[in-house]
C-alpha cells in the first residue's frame, strides 16, 4: 500500500462535496489529482478489506479506510425502485444496510467512521454516485445523533441522490442544510437544483423562490445568473404566466454577454409559445413569428434536433407538408431516437392518407419509448380506422398501461394543477376500449375467406429491427416530399377520440418544451398543441451539447436526464473544468464557517453545550464574546441545544384494531351557562385531540342570526369574499374522473366576490334543489371556469367532456376567508362572541395569540365561511399548530375528520406517496389508505350551535352537508403541549421554506414580558427561545460591529406587525437589514443580507430594542412558584 506524502496528504484532506462542480477530475489537465483520488481510495479500500487499523500521524490514507462496500448497495436498490416511482427506501433506515455485515462489527473508532464519510465524498467528485451514496450512508450509521453537525457530508449525499434521482431524499437533504446552514459555501448551487427538482415536482410558488435566492449570492458557481433567469422564465411558462415568460425571454435575448446555446433555447420557447398561445396575437401573425423564432434557434445552434422537429410541428400546422417532413427528417438525423419525431411523422403520413406508412413511424416511435402513449393511441386510431379492431384493441390497452416512474410522477402532478382539462380524454380511450371489447365479443373468428387485412399486425409490424426501420423511413421521407407536395390536400386530424398523451394536462401545452426537449403527442397541427413527455427533462437541452465532456459515470438516456439538472452552465463550467485546487481553497472555501470541518470531522457541540438557560444575561453576554466573529453567526434554532433537525414524526407502533381506527369523537351536551363556563369543559377540550361542544348557542343564548346571510348583507354587501370553485363530491370520496379512481389532490380554483353576490348565489342554489331534488339544480355551473374554450382536445371530445362534465363533475362555489377582524363593521357580532367562556375567546390573557401584540387574520380574529353543500375545506393543520374554534351557524350541517396529532408524520407521508406537498398542497385523504397506515380517523356531524374544538396539532378536513355558515378562530392555551407544538411547527416550517404567520419570537418575548409561569416545562420552552434568541442577537451585533457597519436604534411602533425577511420570509427579531429594493425598503435577515452585500456596505441597521431592555426581560423571566394549579398539558 502506498504511501501519501504531506503535499498530497493536504490535497486530500482539502477535498469534500463542496468541490464538486468545480474540480472536474475527468478533464486531462487534472489528472494527477484524479490519480492522486484513485490511489486513495484503492488505498482506503484495501486497507479495511485486509482487517487493518492504523492510527498514523504521519498517514492520512490510514486514517481514511473503509470497507468495500458491498455490490447490491442501498444507493443501487433506491436507484432501481426510482424507476418504478417507489421512492419510499428511507435514507436514514438502520435496516437498509444490514448487508454492510463487516461496519456492524467494527468498533465505532473516530477516524474510521470520519474515514466513511472522506471515501463518500472522494466517490462523488469521481462521478461514482451510487459508491458515494454507500459510504454516506455507512457513515450516517455511526452519526446518527449528530450528523447535522457536518454539513459538507449533508451536501455531498444530496448531491449523490440528486444525481441518482432520489428526489424526494435529495430535497429532504438540501432543505436540511439550508436550515442548519443559510451561509454554506455552495448554497446557491443547493438553492438552484432546488428550484429545479420543486419544478418538477409541480412546487413553482417554492420553486421560484428557491431560483430567485441562487440569483443573490455572490459565491463562485457552475452556473450563470442568465441561466438562472432562463428558468425562472420557464417557471412562468409552465405556469401558463405567458407574458411574464414571454417579458423574460425578450430580457434575455436583450442581454449582450448571452451565449449562442442559451439564445437558441430562448428562441426555441419563444417559438413554441408563439406557435401554441391564443392570447399573444393573431394566428397569422403568431405562426410567422414562431417561425422566425424557430429558424433564429436553429441559426444560435444548428444541431438542435428538438428545434427542427418544432419547426415541423409549425409548418405541418400551417399545411405546408413538404416543409414539416424536411424539418422532421433532420431532426431525426440531428438526434437519432426521438419517439415523438416518429410519432409526428406518423401523424403527417396518416392525415396525407397513407396508412403503411404511418404505422411504420409509429412502430419506430413505441420501439423508441414503449411508454409512449401518444403514438400508441394514434396507432390504435389508424387500425380501429383500416378496420382492424383487434389490433386497435392492442394498441389502445397499451396507451393506457401504467407508465413509468418520471412520466408517472408528472401525469400525478400536472393532474393537481389541470385536473379539469383532462376529463373526457382518458375517458374517451377508455370508452373506445370498451366499445371494442363488446365488438370483438360478437366478432366471427378470423377464417381463410376473410377480407384481406390493410396493414400487417401489430405483431408483425413490431418484428422490424428499429435501426433499420428508421433508415429505411429516412430514405422514404426523402422519395415521398416530391409526391406529397403535389397534393396539396388540406392536413385533417385523424378520426376522434384522439386524447392527450398522459402528461397533457394543460389547456397549453408550450410548457413541455424545455421540461423534456421533445414533443410527445401530436394532437392536430390545425390547433398545434401538444404535451409534456417528461418534466424531469427540465434543463436537457442546456447542457446536451456538451453532455459528453461532464464528468459522468453513467450517460445513458435515462441518466442524462438528471445529469443535466446538474450541469447546467456550459459556459460556467467550461471556465471552472480546470480550476486549481489552490484557488478554489482560498477564494471559496475559507471564508465560511463549513472550512473549519476537516476530513476527520470537527464539531462544535462542545461550545454550544456552555449555553443553558441557567446563565444570566451577563454570563450569556461573556459567553458570545468567546464566539468567533471572523464568521457570520450559524443558524439560529429555538429548539432545545443541539437540536437535530426537526422532522415528521413516526407514527405509533401500536397495532390498531377496525374499532380502534374509528374512534367515538369526544363530546359534551351544554344545558345550561353555568355547564359552559366550569372549568371542567376547558380540561375535556384540552385532553382530547377533538371534542365537539353540543348545545353551546343555545346555553349561552347566542344570537347566531347576526352570522347569517341575511345579516351579513345588510351590514356590509359589498364586503371582499375569497370563492373557491370546487368539484361537488360525496364526504369519504375524492375521484379523479379523468383517471377514475380515488386520488388524494382536491382541486380548487381561486376567485374573489362580494357577499352580496355569493350570498344571491347561496340562495339561488337552494331555490334549485328545491326544484329537483333528484338533481340538486346543478348549483354553481354559471362559475365553472373557463378552461372549456382551452381544451387540447379534438372539437368532438370538447363536446364530450362538456357532456361529461355536467353528468359526473357538478361544480360549486365556497365562499372563504370573510375577514370579520374590523370592529366598525362588525361591532354586534365581535361583542355576541363575548359571551363564550374564556378558553375560547378570540381575546382573552390566557390565550397567547392574544400577546401577538398585532393582528394576524383568521388567527386571532374572526373569519366566516359561507358553504352551499359539498363545500370542502382541505386536510391540514392549524397555522403553527394552535388550536382552533369553530361555530357552525346553520341552518344546515357540517361532516368532520380529524386524525390525532401523533399520526400527522404518518398522513404527511401519504402525502408525499401521493405526490403532494403537505404544506403547500391541497389534499383530501382516502380513509382507506389512512386505515391501512394503522392512522385513526374521527368522524362527526356537527350541527348548528355546536363548537368543535380543534386541539394542538390535531390533522382536519371538513365538509358542508347543507347550507350553512361557519365562524373560525384560532386560540393558545398557556400550556407546555401547546408552545411545544408551536415552536417544532415554527422550525419545520423554516426548513420547508414555507412562512410561519405567528412569528414565535417575537410572541415569545411578548409572553416573558406579560405573564407569569408555574409550569416548569412550559417555563424552560420559553426560556430555551429567550436564551437562543439573545444570543442570536448579542451574535449578530458583534459581528456587524466587527465590519464596521453602525446599528441604529429605530424601535417599535404600536401594533407594528412583526417583520419578516423579504427574500427567505423567516422572522426577523431586533435586528433588521434594510435595503432598498424597487424603491422600497425591503427587511431582510442577516443571512440574506450578506448574499447582496457580503461587507454589508450599502446595507443599512436597524435595532428594534435596545439591549438593556433585552436583558430586563430575559432575566425577570423566572418560574413562578405558587400553590395553584397552573395549565398543565
Amino acid at each position: 500500500m502506498g504511501q501519501l506524502s504531506f503535499e498530497d496528504d493536504c490535497v486530500i484532506r482539502e477535498l469534500d462535496s463542496r468541490y464538486y462542480g468545480f474540480l472536474d477530475l475527468s478533464n486531462s489537465k487534472n489528472a494527477e489529482i484524479r490519480n492522486l483520488v484513485q490511489q486513495t481510495i484503492t488505498n482506503l479500500q484495501n486497507y479495511i478489506a485486509n482487517g487493518q487499523v492504523h492510527e498514523s500521524k504521519n498517514s492520512s490514507d490510514n486514517k481514511n479506510a473503509i470497507q468495500k462496500f458491498e455490490p447490491e448497495t442501498q444507493a443501487e436498490h433506491m436507484e432501481n425502485t426510482s424507476s418504478q416511482n417507489n421512492d419510499e427506501t428511507k435514507p436514514f433506515d438502520k435496516d437498509a444496510n444490514e448487508k454492510v455485515s463487516i461496519i456492524n462489527e467494527k468498533p465505532q473508532d473516530e477516524h474510521y467512521v470520519n474515514a466513511l464519510c472522506k471515501l463518500g465524498h472522494l466517490h462523488l467528485l469521481l462521478g461514482e454516485y451510487t459508491e458515494a451514496l454507500s459510504a454516506y450512508q455507512k457513515y450516517l450509521r455511526f452519526r446518527e445523533n449528530n450528523y447535522w453537525t457536518n454539513h459538507a457530508f449533508i451536501y455531498g449525499i444530496g448531491v449523490a441522490y440528486f444525481k441518482l434521482r432520489c428526489f424526494k431524499w435529495a430535497i429532504k437533504s438540501f432543505q436540511e442544510l439550508l436550515y442548519l446552514s443559510p451561509n454554506f459555501t455552495c448554497a446557491n448551487e443547493v438553492h438552484l437544483r432546488l428550484g429545479l427538482m420543486l419544478k418538477h415536482c409541480g412546487e413553482f410558488h417554492i420553486a421560484q423562490k428557491h431560483l430567485q435566492l441562487a440569483l443573490l449570492y455572490t459565491y463562485p458557481s457552475t452556473f450563470s445568473e442568465l441561466q438562472v433567469k432562463f428558468q425562472i422564465a420557464h417557471l412562468y411558462e409552465v405556469q401558463n404566466k405567458h407574458k411574464a415568460a414571454k417579458d423574460g425571454y425578450e430580457f434575455l435575448l436583450n442581454e449582450k454577454n448571452i451565449s449562442l446555446e442559451l439564445k437558441a433555447d430562448v428562441y426555441r420557447q419563444l417559438g413554441w409559445m408563439y406557435h401554441c398561445v391564443e392570447c399573444l396575437g393573431e394566428k397569422k401573425e403568431r405562426e410567422a413569428n414562431a417561425l422566425n423564432f424557430l429558424q433564429k434557434s436553429i441559426e444560435a445552434d444548428p444541431k438542435s434536433g428538438q428545434s427542427l422537429y418544432l419547426l415541423g410541428r409549425c409548418y405541418a400546422g400551417i399545411n405546408k407538408v413538404h416543409d414539416a417532413f424536411l424539418a422532421y427528417r433532420n431532426s431525426v438525423e440531428k438526434s437519432e431516437g426521438n419517439a415523438d419525431t416518429w410519432c409526428s411523422i406518423g401523424v403527417l403520413y396518416q392525415q396525407q392518407n397513407q396508412p403503411t406508412d404511418a404505422l411504420q413511424a409509429y412502430i419506430c416511435a413505441v420501439q423508441l419509448d414503449k411508454d409512449h402513449k401518444a403514438a400508441w393511441t394514434n396507432l390504435g386510431i389508424l387500425y380501429e380506422s383500416c378496420g382492424q379492431l383487434r389490433d386497435a384493441y392492442a394498441c389502445y390497452l397499451n396507451a393506457t398501461k401504467q407508465i413509468s416512474f418520471q412520466s408517472s410522477l408528472i401525469r400525478k402532478k400536472q393532474a393537481i394543477r389541470m385536473k379539469k382539462d383532462t376529463i373526457g380524454l382518458s375517458k374517451g380511450l377508455s370508452q373506445r376500449i370498451t366499445f371494442l371489447e363488446g365488438q370483438l365479443s360478437q366478432a366471427p373468428l378470423p377464417s381463410i375467406t376473410s377480407k384481406r387485412r390493410q396493414l400487417c399486425s401489430i405483431e408483425e409490424a413490431w418484428n422490424l429491427p428499429i435501426s433499420l426501420e428508421m433508415n429505411s423511413r429516412q430514405q422514404q421521407t426523402a422519395q415521398m416530399l416530391p409526391r406529397q407536395v403535389t397534393k396539396q390536400s388540406p392536413v385533417q386530424g385523424p378520426p376522434p377520440p384522439y386524447p392527450h398523451s398522459q402528461l397533457s394536462q394543460s389547456p397549453i401545452p408550450s410548457k413541455r418544451i424545455k421540461e423534456d426537449g421533445t414533443g410527445q403527442q401530436e394532437v392536430t397541427h390545425n390547433n398545434g398543441q401538444t404535451s409534456a413527455p417528461n418534466l424531469i427533462n427540465i434543463s436537457e437541452s442546456l447542457n446536451q451539447r456538451n453532455f459528453n465532456a461532464m464528468p459522468e459515470s453513467n450517460k445513458n438516456s435515462e441518466q442524462s436526464v438528471v445529469d443535466t439538472f446538474d450541469d447546467i452552465s456550459n459556459d460556467i463550467y467550461k471556465q471552472n473544468e480546470t480550476i486549481k485546487l489552490e484557488r478554489l481553497s482560498h477564494d471559496a472555501l475559507s471564508n465560511n464557517e463549513d472550512s473549519r470541518h476537516d476530513y476527520i470531522g470537527t464539531d462544535n457541540a462542545d461550545l454550544l453545550t456552555t449555553f443553558k438557560i441557567q446563565m444570566d444575561s451577563k454570563q450569556l453576554m461573556a459567553a458570545v464574546k468567546l464566539l468567533p466573529i471572523d464568521e457570520p453567526p450559524v443558524h439560529c434554532t429555538i429548539l432545545q441545544v443541539n437540536a437535530p433537525p426537526p422532522s415528521p414524526p413516526d407514527c405509533p407502533p401500536q397495532k390498531l384494531t377496525r374499532d380502534q381506527l374509528l374512534p367515538p369523537t369526544p363530546s359534551v351536551h351544554l344545558e345550561n351557562k353555568k355547564n359552559a363556563f366550569s372549568p371542567q369543559l376547558q380540561e375535556f377540550c384540552l385532553k382530547h385531540p377533538i371534542a365537539v361542544v353540543r348545545g353551546l348557542a343555545g346555553a349561552l343564548k347566542l344570537d347566531l342570526g347576526l352570522f347569517s346571510t341575511k345579516t351579513l348583507v345588510e351590514a356590509n354587501p359589498d364586503h371582499s369574499v375569497e370563492v373557491r370553485t370546487q368539484v361537488h363530491q360525496s364526504p369519504d370520496e375524492n375521484w379523479d374522473t379523468s383517471q377514475g379512481k380515488r386520488v388524494w389532490a382536491c382541486i380548487s380554483h381561486r376567485s374573489h366576490t362580494t357577499i352580496a353576490k355569493y350570498a344571491q348565489y347561496q340562495a339561488s342554489s337552494f331555490q334549485d334543489s328545491l326544484k329537483d331534488e333528484s338533481d340538486k339544480g346543478f348549483p354553481g355551473s354559471q362559475a365553472m371556469s373557463d378552461s372549456d374554450s382551452k381544451d387540447s382536445v379534438s372539437n368532438s371530445n370538447i363536446v364530450l367532456k362538456r357532456k361529461k362534465h355536467k353528468i359526473n363533475s357538478k361544480m360549486l362555489r365556497f365562499g372563504t376567508n370573510v375577514d370579520l377582524s374590523d370592529e366598525k363593521k362588525w361591532k354586534p357580532q365581535l361583542t355576541e362572541l363575548q359571551k363564550l367562556p374564556a378558553f375560547a375567546r378570540v381575546i382573552s390573557a390566557a390565550n397567547m395569540l392574544s400577546h401577538v401584540g398585532h393582528v394576524i387574520l383568521g388567527m386571532n380574529t374572526v373569519q366566516l365561511y359561507m358553504k352551499v353543500p359539498g363545500s370542502r375545506t382541505p386536510g391540514h393543520q392549524e397555522n403553527n399548530n394552535f388550536c382552533s374554534i369553530n361555530i357552525n351557524i346553520g341552518p344546515g350541517d357540517c361532516e368532520w375528520f380529524a386524525v390525532p396529532d401523533a399520526y400527522w408524520g404518518g398522513v404527511h407521508n401519504l402525502c408525499e406517496k401521493n405526490n403532494i406537498s403537505y404544506l403547500h398542497g391541497s389534499w383530501w385523504p382516502v380513509l382507506e389508505d389512512l386505515y391501512k397506515e394503522n392512522i385513526p380517523v374521527y368522524r362527526f356531524i356537527q350541527k348548528p350551535g355546536d363548537l368543535v374544538w380543534v386541539n394542538a396539532g390535531c390533522v382536519h378536513w371538513v365538509q358542508s352537508i347543507g347550507w350553512c355558515n361557519n365562524i373560525a378562530w384560532n386560540v393558545g392555551p398557556l400550556t407546555a403541549r401547546q408552545y411545544s407544538l408551536a415552536i417544532e411547527r415554527y422550525e419545520w416550517n423554516k426548513v420547508q421554506a414555507f412562512k410561519s404567520i405567528v412569528p414565535m419570537v417575537h410572541l415569545s418575548w411578548n409572553l416573558a414580558r406579560n405573564i407569569k409561569v408555574s409550569d416548569t416545562k412550559l417555563f424552560e420552552l420559553i426560556k430555551m427561545c429567550l436564551l437562543q434568541t439573545l444570543k442570536n442577537v448579542l451574535h449578530i451585533q458583534e459581528y456587524v460591529k466587527s465590519k464596521g457597519v453602525e446599528i441604529r436604534f429605530n424601535g417599535r411602533g404600536k401594533n407594528e406587525a412583526s417583520h419578516y425577511c423579504g427574500q427567505c420570509e423567516v422572522e426577523v427579531f431586533n435586528v433588521l437589514f434594510i435595503k432598498e429594493q424597487e424603491k422600497r425598503h425591503v427587511v431582510h435577515c442577516l443571512s440574506c443580507a450578506l448574499k447582496l452585500s457580503p461587507s454589508l456596505q450599502g446595507i443599512v441597521c436597524l435595532e428594534e430594542y435596545r439591549l438593556s431592555e433585552l436583558q430586563r426581560v430575559y432575566d425577570s423571566f423566572t418560574l413562578h412558584r405558587t400553590q395553584g394549579l397552573a395549565y398543565t398539558q
